[in-house]
Order: structure tokens, then sequence, then C-alpha cells
């Protein structure tokens, strides 16, 4: 089994599922960026310290910058710590996902933390996004605030992706589960992927639909990636241990209920609750009397309020959110 240094990564609703998930297995040892990586574009907008063992990617009127893993993986466990730029970040998309488009142009697969920038005094907003055989027009997205501001201080996503469930985790918190059902089919992730961490202008999209743009005078943008790890089975070599291609072990009661516990007061979107883009929900979505607390758009009506106006400006509420 090939332990490589790498980054990155509801049953059937957006509300906490009951079906079992999977703690957060050892990531395995983390290596060099050398040993485990290859840049894909942005010149000297990717920089290493520490030997290869930090990462900084930054994005300025030029371009923005990212790298991937040197090899393709079939389940695993995914994960690096990251620190965001801070200050006005509106328009800024950091990336940090697991992809074959590059091999599968129109049947890729993809999972997806994307951390979307946000507005002076404005918090940072996550979106996971799960897509499988090109399901690219079925999006299975959510998005959530954190509990902590992630520009002062270096906090840990994780991804863990076995044969029959996907969790998201943040700080050893599972904070999403996918669990493999038959109505999925082929749309739940099944081929070997590759590793990526880039950041982009998403202007046209990222902070309040394109609302706000990136504002190139706070620039450079800067993304710290360390602790990059994997454990994964790298494709060519014989089948992989846990958590390869073998089930998730079992979600402890712990885990359950601090996952719970942050979809409850964190989730601000979910596609299953997006009545204007699905009229009829996906397959695995168990829409009940919950819907009541989203609005038509997906959108939870007590995160916008809450997240929303935490922070004001000395000129008054912004919008963004």
């Amino acid at each position: 089994m090939a332990f490589l240094a790498v980054f990155v990564a509801a049953a059937g609703s957006c509300l906490p599922a009951a079906a079992a998930g999977g703690p957060l297995p050892p990531a395995g040892t983390p290596l060099s960026f050398r040993e485990g990586y290859t840049q894909l574009f942005g010149d000297s907008n990717l920089a290493l310290h520490g030997d290869g063992t930090r990462v900084h990617i930054s994005l300025d009127e030029r371009t923005g910058a990212g790298f991937a893993s040197q090899g393709a993986y079939l389940h695993g466990i995914f994960s690096a710590r990251i620190k965001l730029p801070a200050d006005h970040t509106a328009g800024v998309v950091v990336a940090f996902y697991m992809s074959n488009g590059d091999v599968y142009e129109r049947t890729h697969d993809e999972l997806d933390f994307e951390f979307l920038g946000n507005v002076r005094g404005r918090d940072w907003r996550v979106q996971t996004n799960v897509y499988g055989n090109g399901s690219t027009a079925a999006g299975r997205e959510e998005r959530y605030g954190l509990w902590f501001d992630p520009t002062e201080d270096f906090h840990r996503y994780a991804i863990l992706w076995s044969r029959d469930r996907i969790i998201f985790y943040v700080d050893e918190t599972p904070i999403r589960e996918v669990v493999r059902t038959e109505s999925m089919g082929a749309q739940f992730p099944s081929k070997p992927m590759s590793l990526y961490a880039t950041i982009w202008d998403g202007s046209s999209w990222a902070t309040s639909g394109g609302r706000y743009k990136v504002d190139y005078k706070y620039a450079p943008y800067v993304a710290e990636f360390a602790d990059l790890a994997l454990r994964g089975c790298a494709v060519g070599r014989r089948a992989c241990e846990e958590p390869g291609n073998a089930a998730a072990p079992p979600m402890s009661p712990a885990q359950r209920s601090a996952m719970e516990a942050f979809r409850a007061r964190y989730m601000t979107y979910c596609y299953c609750y997006d009545r204007l883009r699905y009229p009829a929900p996906l397959p695995e979505c168990s829409v009940g009397p919950e819907a009541a607390a989203f609005l038509p758009s997906g959108d939870a009506r007590a995160a916008l309020r809450r997240h929303g106006r935490r922070h004001r400006t000395r000129g008054g509420a912004d919008s963004a959110v």
C-alpha cells in the first residue's frame, strides 16, 4: 500500500442522518511537496516553505495558482491544515479537492471543499460538492459557516472516501456524510482521482452571486497549506487496507452528535431543499416537515439571519452572506 503526502477530498437528507458513518482515520505521514506533488499553474505565485513541508499559493492581477498530487488514488483519507487569506476577500475562491476531470472529461468524479471569500467584516463560507460520473448538472452542494475565523490560524480539513460513503471533516468534527445509495447509481464517485489545491478569481459567482468582485488593491491573496497528508490506494498498486477499498468503520456516537450539532447551527444551504433548482428532490433526498426551515432557494432561514448579520461595518450592514 502506498502512502504519499497529499491534501484534500447526506445520506438521504441535508439534516443529520441516522446511517452509520466513519471516524477520521490516521492520515498517514506528511511528505514534502517535492515527494508528492507537482505545480499546475501560477509560476511564482506558488512558494515552498520549511523545506517544502508548507505551500503558499496566491492570487494577484496576473494569475492564481495551483498544485496536484503526482498520482491518482481510489479511496482514502485526504487532509491538510489550511490558513485562508484575511481582510477583504470577496470573489476569492480557495479549493481543496479531488477530481479525475483530466482523464474523464464527460464522466468525471469530484469531491470538493470550496472556501468562498467575503467582504471585509464578513466570514468566509465553506461549500462542499459531490459529483459523480459527470453529474455537474445535478450538483449536491452544501454551504456552511464556521465556528472559528479560518484566517487567524491553521485548521485541518479532511475527506474520507470509501466505497460506501464520503465524510467531510473540519478539525476532527464530521460535518457531512454522503452514503452510497442504489438511487445514486454512478453518481456516487467511484473512479480514481487526483488531489488538487487552487486559488482563483470567482468574481462571477463566489460572493453574493457575483455582486462583489475581487478587489486587487488587497492582493496578493495568500492561502497557506501545511501537513499535506494522504492515506489512500494509489492507482497501479495492490488493493489497499482501510480506508481504501473497504467500507468505512462506524461513526462513534460522540462524532455523530457533533455532526448533528454542527449542521443544525452552521448549515446555510442544502441542495435537497432547493425547490427552485430541483422542483422534484434528487432521489437520495428525504424531505419532510423540516423543509419549512429552508427557503425555496435552499437557504436556511435561521442560518441566514445568524451568519449574515454577525458582523456590521461602520457604514451599516452589508448584504453579503
